[in-house]
């Protein structure tokens, strides 16, 4: 019998001037390496989620920021391997207060930056990334 895993992570999408920061899967994510993703990451027991958010995006990115609200629950299911593995990823809308971009050093994550809306485009997203980028008021980059 296959073994099952449920992760649950918390997630920010964080916009500064009409801009959408990502950070780029280091080769510690093999499958998805060069990838980008949004700040955020796996909660620890008993944290809570939006502090787990903020957490993530601070060792992600060297950012500070708050929580503006949940936008959306992403649920994925994977069996095509020898485990069953459940994402359960919390997509928070975040505010910029403070900080310069640092990158994460030996994380699952090793570059962080802004792009623009036709920026995006261009770029390798994972499915997470994606869907965020639908609950996003396109308005925001114009």
């Amino acid at each position: 019998m296959k073994t099952q895993q449920t992760r649950i992570a918390a997630y920010g999408i964080i916009q500064k001037d009409h801009h959408l920061l990502l950070c780029r899967l280091s080769k510690q994510v093999p499958q998805w390496q060069g990838y980008w993703t949004l700040p955020g990451g796996g909660i620890d027991f008993g944290e809570h989620p939006e502090a787990a958010m903020i957490r993530e995006v601070k060792e992600e990115t060297g950012l500070t920021v708050t929580v503006n609200g949940i936008v959306g629950v992403d649920s994925r299911l994977s069996t095509a391997t020898a485990e069953d593995f459940h994402a359960i990823r919390l997509i928070y809308a975040a505010n910029y207060i403070s900080g310069e971009l640092e990158f994460e050093k030996n994380g699952t994550t090793d570059q962080c930056a802004w792009f623009s809306l036709s920026e995006l485009e261009s770029l390798n997203l994972v499915d997470l990334t994606k869907a965020a980028i639908k609950l996003l008021d396109t308005d925001l980059f114009d």
